[in-house]
């Protein structure tokens, strides 16, 4: 099931949803289900059998007794592209059907969107081959220097609006090639907290705006219930573009790397220098690491303000984290421990306002 599970997309951005039609032979979709909700954390999903569905709305899953085929989808928008993609990766200089077919089994291949290619490849592969080794071998590219962009580490005169504009023609890493655009940080100039998270996730991706997809979600809720106002909050990201490993229609995210890191932390210092903020909160250990210009464990120093370079710090888990936790008790445990984190965070701002 987690290997021959094809979601289609209904709905667009916002409002997309994704299902599935899978034929299991056994009971197995209770079972298989928190698979798929660590592994698409970030995207609504419903996986429909004759059984049992499985649904994923970004907290938590839920079972609704099973339904006919004809209630799946059948195609999406991105069908074609999915097929072209298989297309181009089939070689078939390596191609062992019978192996193949143990790995893919026929019974599987209806609901298979690739399916329908797969016998054409086959009784086309000798004769692709053929050409592939007529063909001449292509010159490998010579490596090019990469160009560092030129950012000057003292901007007085910067602002945020400035800064993202700046920001869109990042070309710092190679991240920029991928994604659809650079998310840059949301929120008050004047704001006293800022947030700063790892990477825009898939939503954020195509909204261009930090913390809106299922993450946001949990995000504002933890917020109000710190007691803190996320429109008077900076929030932001380590890393400006999304990282990600295509798998046909799914983009799934990838951790950024620290030379990734490294790439981006000029935009974090002046995002800094502009907001003056009088608490920093670093959610998760790539955004720790990039506030603290050093990889720092968060378990070691969560929960406790660390004086950084004149500025408050706070480091705590990235929302995120909590979405992947499949055990519901753990995920309320640690959910709790989070909005204890942020009303540290609180507290900072009521003896602020009460000093002034």
């Amino acid at each position: 099931m987690h290997a021959f599970v094809r979601f289609r997309e209904i709905g667009r951005e916002h409002k997309a949803h994704f299902v599935a039609w899978f034929e299991p032979e056994h009971h197995i979709v209770e079972l298989a289900a928190p698979f798929f909700a660590r592994r698409f954390a970030d995207m609504p999903w419903s996986i429909l059998t004759p059984d049992l569905c499985a649904h994923w709305d970004g907290h938590a899953v839920s079972l609704t007794p099973g339904v006919a085929k004809s209630e799946a989808p059948s195609s999406d928008r991105l069908e074609e592209t999915w097929r072209r993609y298989y297309a181009s990766i089939f070689n078939p200089a390596r191609l062992k059907v019978k192996a193949m077919q143990n790995e893919m089994p026929k019974k599987y291949w209806r609901n298979l969107p690739e399916a329908s290619l797969i016998k054409p490849l086959i009784e086309t592969a000798e004769r692709a081959k053929s050409a592939m080794t007529a063909s001449a071998a292509s010159q490998p590219h010579k490596p090019q220097k990469r160009r560092e962009p030129e950012i000057t580490r003292t901007h007085a005169e910067d602002d945020i609006e400035t800064l993202r504009e700046e920001a869109e023609s990042c070309r710092a890493c190679p991240l920029w090639k991928d994604a659809t655009q650079t998310v840059f940080g949301e929120g008050p100039q004047n704001a006293r907290i800022m947030l700063v998270g790892e990477q825009p996730g898939d939503r954020e991706d195509l909204a261009g705006k930090p913390f809106v997809g299922p993450t946001g979600q949990m995000l504002d809720r933890a917020l109000q219930e710190a007691g803190i106002d996320r429109s008077k909050v900076y929030v932001t990201n380590a890393v400006k573009h999304f990282k990600f490993l295509p798998r046909g229609k799914i983009r799934l995210h990838q951790k950024p790397d620290t030379s990734e890191i490294k790439a981006c932390r000029p935009w974090y210092e002046r995002e800094l220098a502009a907001i003056r903020p009088e608490l920093v909160v670093a959610m998760g250990a790539t955004a720790a690491q990039s506030v603290f210009g050093k990889i720092t464990p968060v378990n070691k120093t969560r929960g406790r303000l660390i004086d950084h370079n004149g500025t408050s710090a706070l480091v705590t888990v990235h929302p995120t984290y909590l979405l992947r936790l499949p055990d519901a008790r753990a995920r309320d445990m640690e959910y709790q421990r989070f909005v204890d984190d942020l009303k540290i965070a609180a507290a900072v701002l009521q003896k602020s306002a009460r000093a002034a």
